[in-house]
């Protein structure tokens, strides 16, 4: 490419010098032409007048020279040469100039003039000026000498100006090139430079954005990838579980293992979806006020197994009097479920899920007796680089889920740890809008199961008439 456009640049430069300088050349030749007999003219002009009265006389006349190399010679009105050196009357200029005009001509490689000599109106004699064109021809070979090195500079600039124009046209080009091929191996952190023209520059801001725009889709994906494997590991691990309870025991009815198989994977399934529709940005799945005593009764009989196996228990607390949410019951549940698992894995005690309300402001606290939590929140709450074994992913994921449902997660207390979920109740400002709000700040439910630690299990009732104050009517276990 840089070749075309410097040798484009060239010829073009020389078809321009051409298209000028051959039409200037000839000019150059006429004009030196037409001056040189300007002068001989001038020069016969001069000595006609002075040889007037000798050519009436028809007297020899002597001493008649021309400057230079100039020949002058002098003739009467019948064409006999009087003095001077030159030919016969014969020439074509010296009787045009008896007629009483001016000849001008060429003989032999000069230029020759020939003018009348007048004496009182009448015609008695001519003057003929010769110049050989050589000097004329040595002139005008260095004026085109002169445009011809003019021609080469100019060339050679263009030459200079096409290199610098190609380097500046091929290099943003090569650029191009170079980071489209990076893009197609996979490395969307490449991104091109402005060059300067209008065109390429389009070109590597529309490649620019379809980089951010596939590393965006990529890290999606990936988080999507690594927030599904995170989220199905626990449901995965008691599925399996199961099944091998069943197989275990081949003299028992398989069919209620299936079912209850059959509902897992139906909850895998959802999660997925949930998940899924996280990763594409799709929030059309909040919903309006959320029953969360429905949601605890779905979700603890799988928190209560996994702990009961550990030797711990489960407490689950709605105070009365506490709106509902206004969010998607899919977040909250996958929040939920990530606070819950963390207590379990690494925390120690009865895990406990309180659900309360302060300041116009649904908080869901989960907590255990365990020994705290050290990290700091920026990076307790941070994606890990290390993912391993779904390590560095929970409470990422949580705090993005409600972050989404305009609400947020936080750590509440270190030793014993609290996480809080902080959810505008329905019909409210979101969260974004307020000031942070410690930990005292929780919702509302129908009913809930309540598992004491060491103490069975029993459940309290509570009473709502839709989306606002509760009445508590507690039930006796």
């Amino acid at each position: 490419m840089r070749t075309r456009i410097v040798g484009l640049a060239v010829w073009a430069s020389v078809l321009a010098i051409g298209l000028f300088g051959v039409p200037l050349g000839v000019g150059v030749f006429q004009y030196a032409s037409q001056s040189e007999r300007s002068e001989l003219q001038r020069v016969a002009d001069a000595v006609a007048i002075t040889v007037a009265s000798d050519v009436y006389d028809s007297e020899r006349i002597e001493g008649v020279d021309g400057p230079g190399p100039v020949q002058v010679a002098v003739y009467d009105d019948d064409g006999t040469l009087l003095g001077g050196v030159g030919p016969g009357a014969e020439q074509p200029e010296v009787a045009k100039a008896l007629q009483g005009d001016v000849g001008a001509g060429t003989e032999s490689g000069s230029f020759v003039v020939a003018v009348p000599v007048t004496h009182e109106d009448d015609i008695i004699g001519a003057v003929r000026a010769a110049a050989p064109r050589s000097a004329v021809l040595q002139w005008v070979a260095l004026v085109w000498a002169g445009m011809i090195a003019l021609a080469a500079l100019a060339v050679a600039a263009t030459w200079l100006l096409g290199r610098r124009q190609a380097r500046r046209l091929a290099r943003p080009l090569e650029e191009l090139a170079v980071a489209a091929r990076r893009l197609g191996e996979g490395d969307f952190s490449v991104r091109t430079r402005q060059g300067g023209v209008g065109e390429i520059d389009a070109v590597g801001t529309a490649l620019n954005t379809t980089a951010v725009r596939l590393d965006d889709l990529l890290a999606r994906e990936q988080a999507f990838s690594a927030d599904v494997s995170h989220q199905l590991r626990t449901p995965l691990a008691g599925l399996r579980l199961r099944l091998e309870a069943a197989l275990e025991q081949p003299g028992l009815d398989p069919r209620p293992a299936i079912v209850a198989s059959l509902v897992d994977a139906d909850r895998l399934e959802a999660t997925i979806d949930e998940l899924l529709d996280l990763a594409r940005g799709n929030r059309d799945a909040r919903g309006g006020p959320v029953d969360l005593g429905v949601l605890l009764d779905e979700l603890s009989p799988e928190w209560r197994g996994r702990l009961e196996l550990l030797g711990r228990g489960l407490n689950l607390t709605v105070e009365p009097g506490t709106p509902w949410p206004r969010a998607s019951a899919a977040a909250i549940r996958h929040v939920l479920a990530v606070l819950v698992d963390n207590a379990t894995t690494h925390g120690a005690g009865t895990v406990g899920v309180t659900v309360r309300e302060s300041s116009n402001v649904v908080a869901i606290d989960v907590s255990d007796e365990g020994a705290g939590v050290h990290d700091p929140e920026g990076v307790l709450f941070a994606r890990r680089a290390d993912q391993r074994d779904g390590h560095g992913i929970g409470l990422a994921l949580a705090r993005r889920l409600a972050e989404a449902e305009d609400g947020r997660l936080e750590l509440t207390r270190r030793a014993p740890p609290v996480f809080t979920l902080l959810l505008p109740p329905a019909h409210a400002e979101p969260l974004a809008d307020q000031e942070p709000m410690g930990g005292d700040a929780l919702g509302a439910a129908d009913e809930v199961d309540v598992v004491r630690a060491g103490r069975g299990r029993g459940t309290a009732r509570v009473d709502l008439a839709g989306p606002g104050p509760a009445r508590a009517e507690p039930r006796s276990w």
